[in-house]
């Protein structure tokens, strides 16, 4: 049973943290504090009052992650009205629909966005605000909003003649049920579903991170995810804010040299990310610097001694900045040797499961809890099973249900029936074990599994896994391709050109890669040859491939 709700515990933490810093931009130094963000908040509670706001409207907000991107919805759900973030990723296809078919009254804007928005999309918006500087770049009706913004010091002032002060930082409690979001997926399959999320959803998501005490008054943490994905919405943003942290925005996932300079000069005790950055940091800023030439990192591990490790540990948490307390990996199973690496390294790291229809977390175990090849145990108020005869150790789909598992997916009543069962499991789509300690691990999606003829199942995403980190390979795809197993790869580059390889000597290096491969994966499983592909593949926000893309 939930005890708090989350629009409390920012409240709580903005009126505690007055003179801590809550957000700084990283490329434009700006900064605010708990107090002045507070400030800002209440500056948008008059303009939403000026603009009629009810409860049931929605709000949507795109652009790249700033402090007023944090603001505006901030200033949303503390209101008592309901979020609708938009991937800064999508296209203005997807962004065109969901303003529409989320039923949009008001919309904040970065200024690039606002050229790819359509008239008719914005028929029933009726102001749109930009993310810059939140003025009114667009109102249906008139003028009022325009001036009403540009006059907004002179009536801030008059609503607070003796000053904004902390027992101002006041906001009503929506009730648990209500939606306070509706958060637009954009998987691997290629539909986009607005998933409809309650304030209990965020709540609950929200206590537990505070429970394991990932967060906390003054701990600096680096911001790479979008903001309109759940995973750093919630986990980036809500969370350390809930907790007096001091959240620094990158704005946008950087290059791995831009990366290492943003780390190291945040100097983060949390850092939330993605398997493939941290794979490619550990790879980079570690491996690349201990040995010269190419090394196959599953060579490594089983010749780590004594001396190795701390040097190693130390190239890595210096890379992060060197004050690094947690990296808190989510999206994708980690590759298993880089995890194997970092254990062996005591590098502090944990890998976590969810979805967004879970906002988003499933299980979550903290570094000295976590199992190697697991992503943690289910977390408290939700409950798991996976559909198999021995779901510890024949792989089947995950079930959940709990206080985390959203209302359904937003005017689609069709596809929250077939997403629940009788009983109100939600059906995640994903392949995975559960042992009697409650620990998950993940095989693949259920949709991409293939089915061999002699009847083994595959899962791509396993044997993707290990070709990732084999020389010359950037990213992979494995599918059924022309009635066999094929390995799609991109290379990679970079470290070709530091191997002196051309292509004729890529594709050597393929072959045996695809040798090690097939002896790895034992008689059942044999991928008959390895493709380049010319270029990356097109992925979710979360770094996931759209898979949909390529295998038709």
């Amino acid at each position: 049973m939930l005890q708090d709700n989350f629009v409390k515990l920012l409240e709580e933490s903005f009126r505690t943290n007055c003179d801590a810093p809550a957000i700084t931009d990283y490329f434009t130094s700006e900064v605010f504090t708990y107090y002045t963000l507070a400030q800002e908040v209440a500056k948008l509670h008059m303009l939403f009052d000026a603009c009629g706001l009810k409860g049931d409207d929605r709000v949507a907000i795109v652009g790249r992650n700033n402090p007023r991107w944090v603001i505006a919805y901030i200033a949303v759900v503390t209101y008592g009205s309901t979020a609708v973030p938009i991937m800064q990723d999508f296209d203005a296809n997807d962004i065109n629909h969901i303003i529409v078919h989320a039923q949009v009254r008001l919309l904040f804007t970065g200024d690039l966005f606002w050229d790819i928005i359509e008239p008719e999309s914005t028929a029933k918006v009726k102001a749109v605000f930009s993310l810059s500087d939140f003025r009114c770049i667009y109102e249906r009706d008139g003028e009022r909003l325009t001036e009403f913004q540009r006059d907004i010091l002179r009536h801030f002032n008059s609503r607070y003649p003796k000053g904004f002060l902390s027992g101002d930082i006041d906001y009503e409690a929506p009730p648990i049920e209500k939606a306070a979001m509706i958060c637009y997926t954009s998987g691997t399959t290629g539909f986009s579903k607005g998933v409809l999320l309650t304030v209990g959803n965020l709540t609950s998501n929200v206590e537990f991170l505070l429970s394991k005490n990932v967060f906390g008054r003054g701990v600096r943490t680096l911001e790479l995810l979008p903001l309109g994905h759940i995973f750093g919405l919630v986990c980036d943003m809500l969370a350390p804010l809930a907790a007096g942290a001091h959240i620094t925005l990158l704005g946008r996932m950087p290059s791995v040299k831009l990366l290492v300079k943003a780390l190291q000069g945040v100097r983060p005790h949390v850092v939330c990310t993605v398997p493939q950055v941290m794979e490619r940091l550990a790879r980079r800023t570690v491996l690349d610097r201990m040995h010269s030439g190419a090394v196959k990192l599953v060579s490594l591990v089983p010749t780590m001694n004594t001396l190795i490790e701390p040097a190693a540990r130390k190239l890595l948490a210096h890379a992060f900045g060197g004050e690094l307390r947690l990296v808190l990996v989510g999206g994708a199973p980690l590759n298993r040797e880089i995890e194997q690496f970092l254990l062996r390294i005591k590098f502090p790291f944990t890998v976590a499961y969810g979805m967004t229809e879970c906002a988003p977390l499933i299980s979550y175990s903290p570094p000295e809890d976590f199992v190697p090849g697991s992503c943690g145990r289910i977390v408290s108020r939700m409950e798991a099973k996976v559909d198999s005869p021995e779901p510890a150790r024949i792989p089947g789909e995950i079930l959940v249900r709990g206080e985390n598992v959203m209302q359904g997916y937003y005017r689609d009543k069709k596809d929250t029936a077939r997403t629940f069962d009788a009983d109100g499991w939600l059906h995640t789509g994903d392949a995975g074990t559960l042992d009697s300690g409650n620990v998950l691990r993940i095989r693949g999606r259920m949709e991409t599994r293939v089915v061999m003829p002699d009847g083994t199942v595959v899962y791509p995403e396993e044997i993707e896994s290990m070709l990732n980190v084999m020389d010359g390979v950037m990213e992979s795809l494995v599918a059924m391709h022309e009635g066999r197993l094929t390995a799609f790869v991109v290379p990679d580059y970079e470290q070709a050109d530091h191997m002196g390889l051309g292509m004729n000597g890529i594709r050597e290096l393929m072959e045996d890669n695809l040798a090690a491969l097939n002896a790895a994966l034992g008689a059942d499983i044999q991928v008959s040859k390895i493709e380049l592909y010319p270029s990356e593949f097109e992925k979710t926000p979360k770094m996931s491939i759209r898979r949909y893309l390529y295998t038709k």
